[in-house]
């Protein structure tokens, strides 16, 4: 190492090229992964766009949830819907998803027809998001959230906040002209380019990447969900919904009697909410609760009811505009761990940030490479200052 770099600097130079040289190829998949998955939503509506609309469907009321679910079942026997997905638009088709069969695999889900049950067809795409998923979240390493894949990938998620700080830290000269900073300076030849530009794109999506990690870690380490939870809401780590429901209230005097509880609880949602689509939980026969997560027009956040799952008796109603910042964010982490919490223009940025961590690998790996073939060639005896440290900002 030349003398030009003190001690510390040393160490933290020789850190930041060891964990991109290792960390890096990961962050690099996980980008692409999530730029994928940044998009799922409209890229899967785009393949079964011949499935999702209904024709002549408003001339037809809508089946009631019960109704709905023992038509596909009755349709593909063997098969227990778990969720329904249904839309405020009535020419829109509704999404049946399956509880796991006994060999612990999980059907496809389907589209169907919300006013007679008829079944369109599988969700095109869906083992294919499946893979993107499991890749990026545990590398497709056996054992799936409890194997080594979820380890790896939280490490790396801390290995980029090491990035983002002792790359900060090496870019801390005497020097602090906003275009060193924030402009990267092409016109240099060799390493001192490729520097500029790997340091300069960092600076810029620094506070992105920084909400990735932080966000990303939630589904990495229980321990940092509840401490998170806990800085965010100031409570602990709740339990779901169907485990902490003790009961609810008597069951509305308009409800007819041996109306279905599931069909009970929507039709209070459908009555007292506006939700542009909304995901309704079958329970199963342990469950205490039924759960209806929504999202209201022209909104990413996520609001949550849950229902008496033996009367269909409102329990909870949480929703994201009546909430305080930190419960919001804590209800809401998904979507800002993919940039939609703030809005569709940053949620763009966030999805060309994931796309340029290849790039920094590249640029990163580029560098190493120059740095080694650079140190062959030089003479015995002679320092040099290099190129990296001059164009730092």
């Amino acid at each position: 190492m030349p003398s030009a770099f003190s001690p510390a600097r040393t160490v933290v130079f020789r850190l930041h090229w060891a964990l991109g040289l290792t960390a890096g190829l990961v962050l690099a998949l996980m980008g692409l992964t999530g730029a994928l998955m940044s998009y799922e939503e409209a890229i899967t509506a785009f393949a079964n766009r011949d499935r999702i609309q209904i024709s002549a469907a408003q001339d037809r009321p809508p089946l009631t949830p019960s109704a709905l679910a023992a038509r596909i079942e009755a349709q593909l026997p063997g098969q227990r819907v778990s969720a329904l997905t249904l839309s405020r638009d009535p020419a829109q088709s509704a999404v049946a998803r399956f509880a796991r069969d006994r060999a612990g695999g999980r059907p496809s889900p389907v589209y169907a027809d919300p006013t007679e049950g008829t079944v369109l067809g599988p969700v095109r795409l869906e083992a294919f998001f499946a893979t993107v998923r499991n890749l990026h979240r545990w590398l497709l390493l056996p054992g799936e959230g409890k194997g080594w894949g979820r380890t790896i990938t939280g490490a790396c998620a801390i290995a980029l906040l090491v990035f983002l700080g002792n790359g900060l830290y090496l870019r801390w000269p005497g020097r602090h002209r906003w275009r060193v900073w924030l402009r990267p300076n092409l016109t240099r030849p060799g390493r001192a380019r490729w520097w500029s530009l790997h340091a300069v794109a960092g600076t810029w999506l620094l506070p992105v990447y920084a909400v990735s990690a932080l966000s990303g870690l939630w589904w990495s380490y229980d321990w940092y969900r509840a401490g998170a939870t806990w800085l965010l809401t100031g409570q602990a780590l709740p339990a779901r919904a169907a485990e902490r429901a003790p009961g609810g209230k008597p069951p509305d005097g308009n409800i007819p009697e041996g109306t279905p509880a599931i069909d009970s609880a929507w039709a209070e949602f459908s009555a007292t909410r506006t939700a542009s689509v909304a995901t309704l939980n079958l329970p199963g026969p342990e469950a205490a609760a039924i759960r209806i997560r929504w999202y209201a027009p022209d909104s990413n956040l996520r609001n949550e009811a849950t229902y008496d799952a033996r009367t269909g008796a409102p329990l909870t109603d949480k929703r994201a505009a009546d909430a305080a910042l930190g419960p919001r964010l804590a209800d809401n982490m998904l979507e800002v761990h993919r940039g939609r919490f703030f809005g569709a223009p940053v949620a763009l940025v966030f999805c060309l940030a994931a796309l340029a961590l290849p790039g920094f690998f590249a640029t990163g790996l580029t560098l190493y490479l120059l740095r080694r073939w650079v140190g062959r060639r030089r003479v015995p005896g002679r320092a040099s200052r290099p190129a990296e440290v001059s164009v730092q900002g």
